[in-house]
């Protein structure tokens, strides 16, 4: 070798050490982003420990390197956390002091007992399960950037596997107690794949972030703030310019007296009963169907494969159920109630914009009507208005 171990292992620690100051540096210009920081304290700690352990190469005391891996295995423990955080955005920390304290419990006795040979194969396998625990965890989130995640979990399986082999070669030389630290090509194999594998970690990571504050804020351009719902652009994204189906129904809804409830209980009340309108709209839509707030108090809401009758219904469970949950608000002199129109898509094909306009324009009748109904603007269908029973 070119170069000793010791360097080598040097090497792995400083560059450990030095990417997660970069990572850190990455979670203080995104501070919500909090699994960099903890994913910047694990990387951090394992490459301190893999500098200690260097001190146990110098000086195999048993001591020095239960120290060295304690530090090392708190540090995978807290990586495999931040890929917790990563994929659930909850608190990794009950797992990390599970984790952190089993694998010291189960890796570190057999060295602390001087058994200085055997003793690093539950060490070496303890970092390859921590590490592909890692990797599972991210691979739990592939769906939303899978070349990168693929590539992120390939790098941490490779190092595991590193770890697997330098227990393998261990357990095939059988000896108990050596009087030095464990060195032969499979220990410099293994801390060459580190250095070809740290660094690449380091800068997935740092691109998986960028990825993540680029959906979100693509995500926040295509929802409605006040109702969760996509917003009117998000809306004619998801439906596209083409000629929507012949079966496709438009249904667009208008809180009746909006303005009226807010000058009479002001605006707050005014934004809770679109919520409130929003969530009746989300609770009574099918799994395949499109709600969108169009803009003040009217909304849309797309169906495909739908029929006449169908959609008359779901106008009409939608209307009823903002009745109901705007009287659960227990508001004095708050009544609600709204009018909707519907209209589909023909054979020859329409665009969606022009079925919304005739679903728009049949709302608008709905409400010259006395409001409080349901009219359609599809000619093929007798236009049906509805008083909502109260």
């Amino acid at each position: 070798m070119l170069l000793d171990y010791v360097t080598l292992l040097t090497a792995v620690g400083i560059s450990a050490a030095c990417l997660s100051i970069m990572i850190f540096m990455g979670w203080l210009m995104a501070p919500k982003d909090s699994y960099l920081l903890t994913c910047s304290l694990g990387g951090g700690l394992a490459g301190i420990g893999l500098l200690v352990y260097g001190f146990y190469v110098v000086s195999p005391i048993p001591i020095i390197g239960v120290s060295a891996f304690a530090v090392v295995l708190w540090g995978l423990s807290m990586l495999v956390g931040a890929g917790y955080r990563f994929r659930t955005d909850r608190s990794p920390r009950n797992l990390v002091i599970a984790l952190g304290a089993g694998s010291c419990a189960v890796a570190l006795p057999a060295l602390a007992l001087g058994y200085t040979g055997l003793g690093f194969v539950p060490i070496n396998l303890a970092m390859a399960a921590l590490m592909l625990a890692t990797a599972a965890q991210y691979w739990g989130t592939r769906r939303h950037a899978p070349f990168a995640i693929a590539g992120l979990c390939g790098l941490y399986t490779a190092i595991a596997a590193s770890f697997v082999l330098c227990a393998f070669m261990l357990l095939r030389h059988g000896n108990p107690v050596i009087e030095t630290a464990p060195h032969g090509w499979a220990e410099d194999l293994s801390l060459l794949v580190m250095i070809a594998c740290v660094p690449g970690i380091g800068a997935v990571t740092l691109a998986l972030n960028q990825a993540r504050i680029a959906s979100k804020h693509r995500l926040d351009a295509m929802t409605d703030p006040l109702t969760g719902l996509l917003n009117r652009r998000a809306l004619f994204d998801a439906v596209g310019e083409r000629p929507i189906a012949e079966r496709t129904a438009v249904l667009v809804f208008d809180i009746d007296h909006f303005k009226s409830i807010n000058d009479r209980h002001g605006h707050a009340v005014g934004d809770r009963v679109i919520a409130v309108f929003a969530r009746a709209l989300e609770e009574q839509r099918p799994a395949a169907a499109h709600a969108a707030r169009l803009g003040g108090e009217e909304f849309a809401l797309v169906l495909p494969a739908a029929t006449a009758e169908g959609s008359l219904r779901i106008a009409e469970q939608v209307r009823r159920s903002f009745c109901t949950l705007t009287a659960e608000l227990d508001i004095a002199d708050l009544a609600c109630s709204a009018s909707a129109g519907i209209a589909f898509g023909v054979t020859h094909g329409r665009t969606f914009e022009q079925v919304l306009n005739e679903a728009d324009a049949a709302l608008y009748a709905a409400k010259n009507a006395g409001r409080n109904r349901v009219f359609t603007a599809e000619p093929r269908i007798a236009t049906t208005a509805r008083l909502l029973s109260l």
